[in-house]
C-alpha cells in the first residue's frame, strides 16, 4: 500500500493527520469518511452537492484545476473562499501529500 499524509481539520477546529492511500482510487471525501469525520458526500461524489466543501490551506497549488462542475457547484455553495474545493473531485495521488485542508461550515 502507498499512502501519503493529508492534514485535515475538522469543523470544532481540531486538526487530523491522516493516512490516505493513492492506490485505491479514492478522493477526499473518501479519506473523510472512511476516517469518520464529519462530511455526508449525499451526491456520492458527483460535485451536485457541496457536502464536501473544504478550504485548502497549503500555499502551493497541489492540486488539479476545477473542473466545470466543480466550479458550477461551488458558484452555489455557501461560505465560499477563494481556496475553496470540493473534496470529492480531488483524486488521492502521491503528489498531495502534506496537503492541509479545513472542512467548510456545513450549510443551512
Amino acid at each position: 500500500m502507498s499512502d501519503i499524509k493529508i492534514t485535515i481539520i475538522d469543523r470544532e477546529g481540531e486538526a487530523h493527520l491522516l493516512d490516505a492511500p493513492t492506490d485505491m482510487n479514492m478522493n477526499l471525501m473518501e479519506v473523510c469518511k472512511m476516517h469518520e469525520l464529519p462530511v455526508e458526500g449525499t451526491c456520492g461524489g458527483m460535485a451536485m452537492c457541496a457536502s464536501c466543501h473544504c478550504y485548502i490551506l497549503n500555499k502551493e497549488n497541489l492540486l488539479p484545476e476545477k473542473s466545470y462542475e466543480e466550479e458550477d457547484m461551488l458558484d452555489q455553495a455557501f461560505f465560499v473562499e477563494d481556496n475553496s474545493r470540493l473534496g470529492c473531485q480531488i483524486p488521492i495521488t502521491k503528489e498531495l501529500d502534506g496537503l492541509e485542508l479545513k472542512l467548510a461550515p456545513q450549510q443551512s
